[in-house]
């Protein structure tokens, strides 16, 4: 069972994410927009992190910021966007590996999908 860091601005939508998550399995811990991610990512001890923010600027500044730590550099990210070119263009411009865009509208068995892929080599 892996251990999912949820961060997502909105809480219905983290509600029925939370709930397509643990039914496929994963061990989910929701929270809302966060400026410390790192020492959240460490303290819960997090497999994988989903970044849902509704501003796609929000969800760059905490990918940038799971990266900048060294030992977070190649966590499991899952990036739900609204504005899937943009966030493309800004992941390619980042080098970004071991993480995996998904347009909105989505469901939760697509993200459920992702985060397997993503962490079947760690297995």
């Amino acid at each position: 069972m892996a251990r999912v860091l949820l961060i997502d601005d909105t809480p219905e939508i983290a509600e029925l994410l939370t709930y397509a998550l643990r039914e496929h399995g994963h061990d989910v811990l929701w929270q809302g927009f966060v400026t410390d991610i790192n020492e959240l990512v460490a303290g819960q001890r997090a497999d994988a992190v989903v970044l849902d923010c509704s501003v796609l600027s929000n969800s760059e500044q905490l990918f940038d910021e799971i990266r900048s730590d060294a030992a977070h550099a190649a966590l499991p990210v899952v990036l739900v966007s609204d504005t899937p070119e943009a966030a493309d263009r800004s992941l390619r411009s980042r080098n970004a590996e071991h993480v995996f865009l998904i347009p909105k509208p989505f469901t939760g068995s697509q993200v459920a999908r992702a985060l397997d892929e993503l962490l079947a080599p760690a297995r």
